[in-house]
C-alpha cells in the first residue's frame, strides 16, 4: 500500500519500521516539529519518528496545523491508501480523514472505550488496572471514538510507564502489520456504549508522591511517572525523583520517614524508595545517596 505515517514519539517508531520492512510505500512522515532540546534547550531536536523517517529516506513534514486548505491539499496529493497515526499530536480534520482511499487507522495504547485520550498507559497504571493493551481503529472525527479493527491484550503487573509503552509499541506494530494484510477480512466493530474513561493529560504537579494515600497508590505513581515526569517529594528545597519503590508495612505520621533507610509512611502502610535521583544528579541506589545524605527517621517528605 501507498502509506502516509503520523506520529512522533518513541512509542511510533516500530510502527513506522514495521510498515517499511512489511514491504509498504511509506511515501511521507507526518511527525511534530523540531523542538528546542539538547544542552540547555537552545538546540531543536527532531522527533524520534523524523530521524527514522530521515534515516530511511523518507519525506518528512511537520505541519504546526492541518486546518489549512494549502496542507489539506497536500495531504490529498500523496494519493495514499491509507494513513496511520500514532501518537501524532494533531487533530486531524475531517479533509484530512477522509483524503486516503481506505481513510486513517490509528493504533491506540488501550482496550477502547477506556483510556481515550492522551495518556492511556499512565491512566491505566494510576487506576491500577490489571490489564490494558492495543487497538487498532478506523479513525473518525471524535476523540478515540472510532470503530475497532484489531486489539490485543497484556498484563501490566509491575511494569512502569517506559516498560509498558515498548511493550505496547512493539506489539501494537505487529498487529497494525497483520491488520493491513488482513485488512479485506477484518470487520470493523463499534465501540462499547458501557466503560468509556477519558485519559487526560498528564500535568506535572500529578507527579509530587502523595504520602496521604495509600502506599498501593504511591507505588502507582512512581511506575506510572516513570521514565517522565518522575514521580518526586522535595526536601529542604531540593527535589529528589523516586525511580522505585516498593510497598512495605509500616505505620506513621504519612509523609514521615520511619527508618534511616528512606521507608516513608503512607496513608496506609509505608513505601520503601530503592532507587532516586536529586536534581542535576545521576540515578542511584537509595543505600549510595544515604552515605553521603542521611536523611533520619522521622525526616517530614513534602
Amino acid at each position: 500500500m501507498r502509506i502516509i505515517f503520523m506520529g512522533t514519539p518513541d512509542f511510533a517508531v516500530p510502527a513506522l519500521v514495521a510498515l517499511v520492512e512489511a514491504g509498504h510505500e511509506v511515501v511521507a512522515a507526518y511527525t511534530q516539529p523540531p523542538r528546542p532540546g539538547g544542552r540547555r534547550g537552545k538546540e531543536l531536536t527532531p522527533s524520534p519518528v523524523q530521524r527514522e523517517a530521515e534515516a530511511r529516506g523518507i519525506e518528512v513534514r511537520h505541519p504546526v496545523s492541518l486546518k489549512g486548505a494549502e496542507e489539506q491539499a497536500a495531504f490529498a496529493a500523496l494519493e495514499a491508501d491509507i494513513a496511520v497515526v500514532a501518537a501524532y499530536g494533531l487533530i486531524l480534520p475531517q479533509a484530512v480523514l477522509d483524503a486516503p482511499r481506505l481513510g486513517c487507522l490509528n493504533i491506540h495504547a488501550s482496550i477502547l472505550p477506556r483510556w481515550r485520550g492522551a495518556a492511556p498507559i499512565q491512566r491505566a497504571i494510576l487506576a491500577g488496572d490489571p490489564t490494558t493493551g492495543i487497538t487498532i481503529m478506523q479513525m473518525e472525527a471524535g476523540l478515540d471514538t472510532g470503530p475497532m479493527l484489531a486489539t490485543l491484550r497484556t498484563t501490566i503487573d509491575a511494569k512502569t510507564a517506559g516498560e509498558l509503552t515498548s511493550e505496547l509499541a512493539d506489539r501494537g506494530a505487529q498487529l497494525l502489520v497483520g491488520t493491513l494484510r488482513d485488512l479485506a477480512v477484518h470487520r470493523a466493530v463499534k465501540q462499547p456504549e458501557d466503560g468509556i474513561t477519558y485519559a487526560r493529560k498528564i500535568d506535572k504537579a500529578e507527579a509530587r508522591l502523595d504520602f496521604t494515600a495509600s502506599a498501593v497508590d504511591a507505588e502507582r505513581q512512581v511506575r506510572a511517572f516513570m521514565p517522565a515526569p518522575g514521580a518526586f517529594f522535595e526536601l529542604d528545597g531540593e527535589r529528589y525523583k523516586v525511580l522505585s519503590a516498593r510497598i512495605v508495612e509500616g505505620s506513621g505520621e504519612a509523609g514521615s520517614t520511619l527508618d534511616d533507610a528512606l521507608t516513608v509512611a503512607c496513608g496506609e502502610q509505608a513505601l520503601q524508595v530503592t532507587r532516586i535521583q536529586r536534581a542535576g544528579k545521576p540515578a542511584m541506589d537509595v543505600a549510595d545517596l544515604l552515605r553521603g545524605r542521611p536523611i533520619p527517621a522521622g525526616t517530614k517528605l513534602a
